[in-house]
């Protein structure tokens, strides 16, 4: 009974089997998981890897005529013709018909100083040139009256018809009507210049435009005191600046060593600060005769041949000095490009204009260099970031991180 029993143990291999299979399950989902994350960071890395860092710049404009361009020099906008207007009187100011920006003829009264006590004395002055008149007026009536009682006594007394005594009487009569009239005559001038200072004095309160310009100041204004030399308490000097704007000019400092470059007559072309869009025909109108020692620079004066009425005095302004006269064609701003950003592919010419973080590869059709850069005929436009010397391993859509320069 006992050997039976025994013969009837036995092992169960299928089971032990099916266990086994049921520990190993768990273990080969890890490794998928694993496998999977392996391969997501793989193609993670390759991609952060395809990422090129790349040089850029700017499509930007420039001028043809900076590849004619001999010298450049800074300075301001002046006005050869600027005045400060002042009363040659002291008076207060009475009426002012200008404010800034006010367009003036020359003559024209732009103020008026209180003148009712100048204006009585030259009233009264006109008074007396009439009484003087009217006094030469009844002179000579009494001279023509005397001359005709003379020649009658003078011929009586050829005659011997009256004494010696009357013909002394009328003849001096006659002398003294003659002297009447000559002091009359001088009265009458002496009260017409009497008048003439009076209207003056008159004219002195009168504050007028000595030419045809824009008022740019207004120092004083109704009820200001203004006198010539301004050395009361309070007291204005000028009571508006005004300026010539057909008179407006660039004064430019030109160091004494690049003076060999400028001469008279020179074309220039003038950009002011506050209108960097604008560029301005000029000519060298004088070179001042003297360097100033302190900056050792000469002074050069430049008139505009192109005017726009945006152009104010004291503007800052910089001066290119030009090698011959741009024709009108060429004075037009180009986009330009920095050669570097242009390469070859497939026999064509391109740039890689960055978007978005990606390199775009763009046809170029390319004119004239203009100094360090070249135009741009057709192809990215003013304002786009291209990249600098791409290597032939940048292609098309490629992800970039750029350093501008």
């Amino acid at each position: 009974m006992g050997h039976e029993d025994l013969s009837q143990l036995k092992i169960d291999r299928g089971a032990g089997s099916n266990m086994v299979s049921h520990r190993k399950r768990p273990g080969f989902l890890t490794a998928i998981v694993i496998i999977a994350a392996s391969v997501l960071a793989g193609v993670l890395y390759f991609r952060n890897g395809n990422t090129v860092e790349v040089e850029s710049a700017t499509v930007t404009t420039a001028y043809p005529s900076q590849s004619f361009t001999l010298l450049n020099a800074t300075g301001y906008v002046v006005a050869q013709r600027k005045a400060a207007v002042a009363s040659k009187a002291t008076g207060r100011v009475e009426w002012l018909g200008v404010t800034e920006g006010s367009q003036v003829k020359a003559g024209e009264v732009i103020a008026r100083l209180e003148n009712a006590d100048v204006s009585a004395t030259m009233e009264q002055a006109s008074a007396n040139i009439g009484v003087a008149a009217a006094n030469l007026q009844q002179a000579q009536a009494e001279l023509i009256e005397a001359q005709a009682a003379y020649n009658r006594n003078s011929e009586l007394i050829s005659r011997g018809f009256i004494s010696p005594s009357a013909y002394d009487i009328a003849e001096a009569r006659y002398q003294k009507a003659q002297a009447v009239v000559g002091s009359f005559k001088a009265s009458v001038s002496a009260a017409q210049a009497n008048y003439r200072a009076a209207r003056i004095a008159v004219e002195h309160t009168l504050i007028r435009a000595p030419f045809d310009g824009v008022v740019l100041t207004k120092s004083a204004n109704i009820g200001d005191v203004v006198t010539p030399f301004s050395s009361a308490l309070d007291a204005k000097g000028a009571v508006v600046t005004m300026a010539d704007m057909n008179t407006l000019e660039v004064e430019a400092d030109v160091s004494e060593s690049n003076l060999a470059k400028v001469e008279l007559d020179q074309p220039c072309e003038i950009q002011l600060d506050a209108l960097p869009d604008v560029r301005l025909r000029g000519r060298v109108q004088r070179i001042v005769p003297t360097v100033d020692r302190a900056k050792a620079t000469v002074l050069v004066k430049i008139r505009f041949v192109d005017h726009d009425p945006r152009v104010l005095p004291e503007m800052s302004a910089k001066v290119a000095f030009l090698e011959k006269e741009m024709p009108d064609n060429q004075r037009a701003a180009r986009t330009v490009v920095q050669p570097a950003a242009i390469v070859q592919r497939n026999g064509q010419s391109v740039v890689f204009v960055i978007r978005e973080g990606k390199a775009v590869e763009t046809s170029i059709e390319t004119g004239e260099r203009i100094g360090d850069v070249v135009e741009v005929v057709k192809g990215p436009k003013a304002g786009e970031k291209v990249i600098l010397r791409p290597g032939d391993g940048l292609d098309n859509g490629d992800n970039i991180k750029t350093t501008a320069k």
